[in-house]
């Protein structure tokens, strides 16, 4: 290539044009502005919702909280069982979902099998979190429930002296709850883990192989602690998503205000006692209701918080 010819081409990099400038300021300020708003409208459900539930804090206090008997005929009211319900619940769910999904992403990202078919299953797990949470509540009623009923009835006759088989299953209750639930959380929890082997770079499964490594070794001992982050994140949505799952938990649950261990007796959670009480509910209850609401709000943005400040610290010490 000639002198000339090399003057002649236009330089590789240039200052940025007066319009670029003016792009980049008006994106940084929408950006900036969605933020702000998105803030502004959680003080905002916050500051309406407590209103709301302002009489009802004022009446009952931290009581509300520890108290297991809700009456709204002798105007006492108390989430401590639907506190333990949700909490439950989730936890059985996120452990059922977390040990499937993250089976599920390695499955499909580790060439088990060819990527057509691979790529079909994952459509299929995905198109899970498409079914309306009215259906997976018919289900659960339909298909879980008698499903599970004679194996439950078993290690109630069998091995009723532990607490988590105290009581038979009889119709809904807390395991078919937590069954639909897992099922429900699952493709969030798949997802994200299969995002997170995605993004391991190939040689670092290169290396593992080089140095001995069988394939089973290589996922659990390298892949697995690699995707841990992302894995961890999955996990701390799939938990959001089931503390706030409502109809069809509200529909196989049983709908008891009790805190038992047991997997087969009926229980209750927060979700479910605000969809199934607000439209009866009168002024009194339907004060304690917004108090519950600020509860399950106060537990949801806890376990994000927790989630996320946990997942900082892990990956802060990764990177020391």
């Amino acid at each position: 290539m000639s002198a000339r010819a090399s003057l002649d081409r236009k330089p590789v990099a240039r200052d940025p044009s007066a319009g670029e400038y003016a792009a980049d300021r008006a994106f940084r300020t929408l950006a900036l502005s969605c933020a702000i708003g998105t803030i502004a409208l959680l003080v905002f459900i916050l500051f309406e919702i407590g209103l709301e539930a302002a009489p009802a804090i004022s009446a009952h206090g931290l009581g509300f909280l520890t108290n297991a008997i809700w009456a709204p005929g002798r105007d006492q009211f108390g989430i401590l069982a639907e506190i333990w319900g949700t909490l439950y619940s989730s936890v059985l769910a996120l452990i059922l979902a977390g040990f499937f999904g993250v089976a599920i992403s390695i499955f499909l990202t580790q060439d088990f099998l060819p990527p057509l078919l691979a790529e079909i299953f994952r459509t299929i797990v995905e198109m899970l979190a498409a079914i309306p949470s009215v259906v997976y509540g018919l289900w659960g009623i339909f298909v879980v429930i008698p499903a599970i009923r004679p194996g439950a009835n078993w290690l109630h006759d069998n091995l009723g002296f532990i607490p988590f088989f105290g009581t038979p299953l009889s119709g809904p209750g807390m395991a078919p709850a937590v069954i639909v639930l897992a099922i429900m959380v699952l493709p969030t929890v798949a997802a994200i883990s299969q995002d997170a082997f995605r993004l391991i770079p190939y040689k670092t499964k290169e290396a593992a192989y080089g140095l001995g490594t069988t394939r089973w070794e290589a996922i659990l001992k390298v892949l697995l602690p690699t995707a841990a982050n992302g894995i961890f994140a999955s996990l701390v949505l799939g938990f959001g998503r089931a503390l706030g799952e409502t109809m069809a938990l509200a529909m196989i649950i049983g709908n008891a205000n009790q805190v038992s261990l047991s997997l087969f007796s009926p229980a209750k959670t927060l979700a479910s006692l605000l969809a199934s009480s607000f439209p009866e509910a009168g002024q009194l209850e339907r004060e304690a209701l917004m108090f519950a609401a600020l509860a399950l709000l106060a537990v949801t943005l806890a376990v994000n918080i927790i989630g996320t400040m946990t997942l900082s610290a892990v990956s802060k010490q990764k990177a020391t």
